[in-house]
């Protein structure tokens, strides 16, 4: 039966007192069906009905997903004050309430106090009697109930019934367009949420910028307390990477074991919903007890898992609906495949750079090398053919710069040809990452040269000292040698003492050298180091005018 069929037969046969209200109840049903807003709509009904029926109080009571109870509950007539003692709304399991939602039928009450199925009323609760409730059904469905009660002047008449059986029907479309209104502005938001997860991912945000953002936005569209992402750790389980919340302490870095239900369920790609993560035994972590209702879905793309998105909401928070779940499973599909794509696009851009890295490397190897081998050449030619020494000493000078320069050009593309910085790298490349991170507090990049098969020749144990040595003796320079420039050269092919083979750092400054009295802690600190090797750390003038700065030697057998 539709809805205007079961309006029309409401009002065949009435008296000619319900017929004399036709137009009031005509207005009220205008007054219901004008907006859209659905909460809007449910304050609208309640008083309408209220004054339509001439009650004193009003109710819509909303049945949950489960049909065993309700979900909400929107009054009209009781007071602030009225509420705050009354304490929570009723939850529709027992009493009158509860038979009307599982025996939906119309009602009409003398004296719902005198009924079996009630169960009376909490403390604080204004006294009511006469009782009219009228079932609301939308498109067909039961949406929930309309309950008033507390008829001015004596009881509910059997007009009344008809009258608010008639508003309850025009009721359920308006409620059906305002849901309907509802659903499409929360998908349009969920469509603008990935629509700018996707924007900011592809605009070649890092990783932690990304994984940030989709927490943001899943939060916001959630209406959640916090919107959180974990990948996979090294133990096989999941761990939070990413989280947008009011008070995020405590939340960074929390594990979910591996063989927890559900890092199993997440981890094959299946989502969990709990209904309050405080008291669910699924519920393993820490974070638990901060939260009610939660959705975790897994993003997922192309079969393969690459995390999960957790969106739970604060104790005693409203469940999600089956419309919200489905949006966010949408989501985070959504999420795992722009952060594959933004992936793929990094992966491209860092290929690209490589690639122009290479060029640059063959460019310094088969040009600018040989015109520089050239230029030494012809420098020597000159050198040998000049009879005036200051000139040939000048000469000199500059061909054992074009070496230097030759040597640091080799290194500039030995730099360029390593692999990314992830890999494992030699001790040519962790000497320059060193000296690359130095740079920043120095305000200026130390060369480096380096003579000798450094990366086959130096063992790890001297590696690791040497790399030791050379962030100690940079840290120095910094601290106290207010220098302009720096050398640093790895010698391989060096000769202790004792005639054993070795490697040697070289650190030279052109700073204020090591002034007279000074602390020595960090040079002793160099000399324990390399001692302990079964080597020795020595230091002399630098490389400023006049012997000013200070050079370190540090030498360690192979």
């Amino acid at each position: 039966m539709d809805a205007a069929t079961e309006a029309t037969r409401s009002l065949q046969g009435l008296s000619s007192e319900l017929t004399a209200r036709v137009p009031q109840l005509l207005e009220a049903m205008r007054t219901v069906g004008a907006g859209l807003d659905l909460h809007i709509t449910l304050d609208r009904i309640v008083e309408t009905a209220a004054e339509l029926a001439d009650a004193r109080y009003a109710a819509i009571g909303i049945i949950d997903d489960a049909r065993e109870g309700l979900s909400d509950f929107v009054t009209y007539g009781v007071t602030g004050a009225q509420h705050e003692r009354i304490g929570a709304l009723p939850d529709g399991h027992k009493g009158l309430l509860g038979a009307l939602i599982h025996d939906p039928k119309p009602v009409r009450l003398a004296d719902l106090t005198k009924d079996p199925r009630s169960a009376g009323f909490p403390p604080g609760h204004p006294p009511m009697r006469s009782f009219l409730g009228v079932p609301i059904r939308v498109q067909g469905e039961i949406f929930g109930n309309l309950y008033l009660t507390e008829k001015r002047g004596g009881e509910f008449s059997e007009e009344d019934l008809h009258m608010v059986r008639v508003l309850a029907t025009e009721a359920g479309i308006a409620i059906g367009n305002a849901r309907l209104y509802a659903a499409t502005r929360q998908r349009e938001r969920w469509i603008d949420g990935s629509v700018a997860v996707t924007t900011e991912l592809l605009a070649g945000s890092d990783v932690d910028d990304a994984l940030a953002v989709v927490a943001e936005q899943a939060r916001k569209l959630a209406d959640s307390a916090a919107g959180i992402v974990l990948l996979p750790d090294e133990d096989g389980g999941l761990e939070i990477v990413a989280v947008s919340a009011d008070d995020p302490t405590g939340i960074m870095g929390t594990q979910i074991p591996r063989d927890s239900p559900v890092a199993e369920q997440l981890l094959a790609g299946e989502p969990v919903f709990v209904d309050d993560s405080a008291s669910d035994p699924r519920m393993v972590t820490h974070l638990a007890p901060r939260y009610g209702p939660s959705m975790m879905l897994p993003l997922k793309s192309g079969g393969r898992v690459l995390g999960t998105l957790a969106t739970p909401r604060g104790r005693g928070a409203r469940a999600f609906s089956a419309a919200e779940r489905t949006l966010a499973t949408q989501f985070a599909a959504q999420a795992a495949l722009a952060l594959v794509l933004a992936d793929a696009q990094r992966d491209r851009e860092r290929l690209a750079v490589y690639e122009d890295r290479d060029r640059i490397a063959r460019d310094l190897h088969d040009l600018v090398i040989q015109r520089l081998f050239a230029t030494g050449m012809i420098l020597e030619s000159a050198q040998r053919r000049t009879v005036v020494p200051e000139v040939a000493r000048r000469v000199g000078k500059a061909i054992d710069e074009l070496d230097v320069t030759i040597q640091e050009i080799r290194t500039a593309i030995f730099a360029l040809q390593q692999s990314p910085a992830e890999a494992p790298s030699g001790l040519r490349t962790r000497v320059l990452r060193e000296i690359g991170t130095a740079a920043v507090p120095l305000g200026f990049q130390p060369s480096a040269r380096f003579v000798g098969p450094v990366d086959s020749r130096v063992g790890e144990l001297a590696g690791k000292n040497l790399i030791a040595a050379l962030r100690e003796a940079l840290s120095n320079a910094f601290r106290h040698a207010e220098a302009s420039r720096i050398e640093v050269v790895v010698d391989a092919t060096v000769s202790l003492p004792d005639g054993t083979p070795g490697v040697r750092l070289t650190v030279a400054d052109d700073g204020v050298g090591i002034a007279r009295g000074g602390r020595r802690s960090g040079l002793k600190n160099l000399a324990k180091r390399a001692e302990s090797l079964g080597g020795s750390s020595t230091y002399g003038p630098g490389l400023g005018e006049a012997d000013g700065g200070t050079t370190v030697m540090w030498e360690a057998p192979l």
